[in-house]
């Protein structure tokens, strides 16, 4: 029998009435008001037609009406699908397209991306808020579609992956309340967007499901976006990712800034232990960081508060199973590098007709996360980087993430990522692309130096090749084939 379960019922159920649900300079709501909302703009989108498993594709920045649209899709049985508000008209176009979405709802700011479609503030918004909250949540099932998120694009082009409603809960009673141990008191600000899978937890899926208050931001982040926030609103848990740490650090943020932060979060990358380091020093708040996946929904692998690894991405979140198998599919033991798989009750279903890629990627109650991964013998995890990025010189494999962490240590460095590139002998060289940080010029072969002497030799980049900046996706993570395309060309006009 399938079981009864709504995932907007369900995150609305723990915040008292008076308690600010969300905030920030868009505005706040405070869990009535969103309650009432939410049943609104249900009731309305079953006025207009919207039929339940339909899709409703959201182009929308953070702000209320972004939370009001994800409940409400989901309350009435729709199915909720953000897109980034970082894509051109054109891509957005074609994933609204592939998600043959019933209807497009925008915030003012991407009205013209999104046309035609429901701009909030308008007059269709009014309408759909017009006939009140007379419809009951819809009856879904635990395993009924809840939103669609596609993934990122750092290897390709974008696909759905398939959420249920089930995996909305299993995110909050796994790693919000066992590993972050959110409560009403915390006030949740993630520089990590709501059309992230990561910033979709951190600031809808776990303040709400906790009876907390999330900050929403409808600014792009900046460090001195986030400064400003942070002092206004006081938040107890911040989210963000390596680069956006390295950002902060590299803007010169003052400690004081987190002076309310209990804890921050990283994801989406591995974070550099020297990253950890000057970040704890500066400001005195511990960083716990983890591995998650739009596939998965949020953060399977995680250091704990109080118990981090730096450089590792700790161990497994109560309720997930990780395993490393090499190229043969068999485990692989202790200490030897293989390709990470996971299973737990948040794994998407698929890929929206991506039949190809779905039986790749999920492998009955296991998912291929596409990273190579190393665990120690007490069970702590360490990312070697994407299984396509591993660069093998001279024979050897060798990880981007290991030659990384040994160039982000210097103080020149800001960030950095290391690529291969196929010189003219037909052999795979490591090449490091860095930025240099603050106040500090690059001496490339002082970096090469450097890694020489803190990795074995073959580990070492060929060439240090300084550059403004790193190309990056919607949601921060380095897009790495861009960066050996540039890589490339740099050598080409000047070769080593």
């Amino acid at each position: 029998m399938a079981v009864a379960f709504n995932a907007s019922t369900y995150l609305l159920a723990s915040g008292s009435d008076s308690q600010v649900a969300v905030t920030g300079p868009a505005g706040s709501l405070t869990y009535a008001e969103l309650r009432a909302q939410v049943a609104r703009v249900a009731t309305g989108l079953v006025a207009m037609g919207v039929r339940p498993e339909e899709r409703v594709a959201l182009v929308m920045s953070d702000r209320p009406e972004t939370v009001v649209m994800i409940l409400a899709a989901m309350r009435m049985g729709a199915v909720a699908v953000p897109l980034s508000t970082m894509y051109t008209g054109g891509e957005l176009g074609e994933l609204i397209r592939d998600s043959r979405a019933r209807l497009v709802v925008a915030t003012p700011e991407f009205a013209d991306l999104a046309a035609p479609g429901i701009v909030t503030g308008d007059s269709a918004w009014e309408a759909l808020q017009a006939h009140g909250g007379t419809a009951p949540p819809y009856d879904t099932w635990e395993d009924s579609p809840a939103l669609w998120l596609y993934t990122s694009g750092t290897t390709g082009t974008p696909k759905a992956a398939m959420h249920r409603h089930r995996s909305v809960r299993q995110v909050c009673e796994t790693y919000a309340a066992q590993v972050l141990g959110v409560t009403a008191t915390d006030r949740c600000f993630s520089a990590a967007k709501l059309f992230f899978a990561y910033g979709l937890g951190n600031s809808l899926f776990f303040p709400l499901s906790a009876g907390a208050t999330a900050v929403l931001d409808p600014a792009r982040p900046t460090p001195a976006g986030v400064a400003e926030r942070l002092a206004a609103d006081r938040p107890t848990l911040f989210f963000g990712g390596p680069t956006f740490y390295a950002a902060l650090l590299n803007a010169g943020v003052p400690a004081e800034a987190f002076s309310s932060v209990r804890l921050a979060v990283s994801a989406g990358e591995a974070l550099p232990a020297e990253i950890y380091r000057r970040f704890t020093t500066r400001y005195g708040v511990d960083v716990i960081d983890g591995i998650g996946s739009t596939e998965a929904l949020h953060i399977f692998i995680s250091n704990r508060p109080g118990a981090v690894r730096p450089g590792t991405s700790g161990t497994p979140v109560p309720g997930y199973e990780a395993k490393l198998v090499g190229e043969d599919a068999t485990d692989v033991p202790d200490g030897e590098p293989g390709h990470l798989l996971v299973r737990g009750d948040s794994i998407a279903t698929g890929y929206w007709c991506r039949t190809a890629a779905t039986r790749q990627v999920f492998l009955g109650e296991w998912l291929r996360t596409g990273d190579t991964y190393v665990r120690s013998a007490d069970g702590f995890f360490t990312c070697l980087g994407r299984s396509n990025d591993m660069i093998k010189a001279g024979g050897i494999w060798v990880s981007p993430n290991e030659v990384e962490a040994r160039l982000i240590e210097h103080p020149s460095v800001a960030e950095c990522a290391v690529v291969p590139y196929i010189s003219g002998d037909g052999l795979e060289r490591p090449v490091a692309c860095v930025v240099a940080a603050s106040g500090q010029t690059v001496d490339p072969a002082a970096l090469i130096l450097f890694c020489r002497e803190g990795l074995a030799a073959f580990k070492r980049p060929r060439e240090v090749l300084v550059v403004d900046s790193l190309p990056k996706t919607a949601t921060g993570k380095i897009r790495r084939i861009e960066v050996r395309d540039l890589a490339a060309t740099l050598l080409r006009k000047s070769p080593p």
